[in-house]
């Protein structure tokens, strides 16, 4: 398996096949970027629920701006679809338990749609809840990320930045 500049995996013949003999449900493995050596028409034939392909294309992909790259990153998230649809903001006042917590929350939820990232907390609840599903620990939280109190009710980290009076600023500069 290689990658590119953009860490984007690019899969081989050999990689998909490894890939659709470990994946418990071929239709939900979309959007692979599959080098020139694979051949999509005999894919095709094989599987009756042929995942999305898209070929690589090396010349196209050095092409991209990093702006380009990060917009397509943005627009494209791999995730279930009960995450896609997820009202994150809903989610997020109902784990509040006290005013505080929701002044707070409202106050970091408006500074994250102004910068257009709910795909991204939806993301992270997703990551949160794999990672649970399958026992694998991640740290208490570092950097300016435990200055998010939306992010300690997702789980991402274990610092409570309502009680330590940490600025959301910090982390959402």
């Amino acid at each position: 398996m290689k990658t590119n500049q953009h860490s984007e995996i690019i899969y081989s013949e050999e990689d998909i096949c490894d890939l659709l003999m470990q994946a418990s449900n071929v239709g939900s493995i979309k959007n692979l970027l599959v080098d020139s050596t694979v051949d999509l028409e005999t894919v095709a034939s094989v599987l009756e629920n042929v995942p999305s392909f898209i070929r690589y294309d090396e010349i196209a992909a050095n092409a991209l701006s990093r702006e380009e790259f990060d917009h397509r990153c943005q627009t494209h998230w791999f995730m279930p679809d009960e995450y896609k649809q997820l009202d994150i903001a809903e989610y997020v006042i109902r784990l509040c338990k006290t005013d505080a917590e929701l002044q707070r929350v409202g106050q970091e939820l408006l500074l994250y749609q102004e910068r257009n990232l709910f795909n991204l907390l939806r993301y992270l609840k997703y990551l949160v809840d794999l990672m649970t599903e399958n026992r694998l620990i991640w740290g208490v939280g570092r950097g300016s990320s435990v200055a998010s109190y939306v992010l300690y009710l997702l789980g991402v980290h274990r610092i409570d930045s309502l009680y330590y009076d940490l600025d959301p600023e910090e982390f959402l500069r």
